[in-house]
């Protein structure tokens, strides 16, 4: 399954699609960028006169790539796959390191810790184009169907 049809498969659209390029995804890992444009709803009153990306959209970010993406390439890997499954997050545990700001691009790179019975567990780091680590940590997800959701 190739990048483009990973990102098609993402069960999210604008507004809340954290994801512009998916650069990789294979059964280690994933790798993606998101640009936080300044026109995003949230930059209006977090923080006022400060704007930066609120950590819980920076983990959501980090979930897309670096777990939704993963768990989209793996289910493709299964042949007793249920088209109508995505991934939910259940558990993360993230670092903050630096701010994200207006117009701030970010890359996230994931690394599978394991992916059994449904559920994933990845490492996750972000950094900004500077190459500084902006937060890490271990997100974890199960597979549901989307009709229980």
């Amino acid at each position: 399954m190739t990048t483009t049809e990973i990102f098609k498969k993402l069960p999210f659209s604008a507004p809340y699609l954290f994801v512009d390029e998916l650069l990789y995804v294979n059964e280690k890992g994933a790798s993606g960028t998101y640009t936080f444009k300044a026109d995003l709803d949230f930059f209006k009153g977090h923080f006022k006169d400060l704007p930066v990306v609120p950590g819980a959209i920076l983990i959501e970010t980090m979930a897309q790539i670096g777990g939704a993406s993963v768990s989209i390439y793996l289910s493709s890997l299964d042949e007793n796959k249920n088209e109508n499954q995505v991934s939910v997050a259940t558990s993360y545990n993230v670092e903050f390191f630096k701010p994200v700001y207006p117009n701030d691009k970010i890359t996230v790179v994931s690394e599978i810790v394991y992916f059994r019975f449904g559920k994933l567990k990845t490492k996750v780091v972000m950094t900004n184009e500077r190459d500084e680590k902006v937060c890490e940590g271990v997100i974890a997800g199960i597979l549901a169907k989307q009709s229980n959701l």
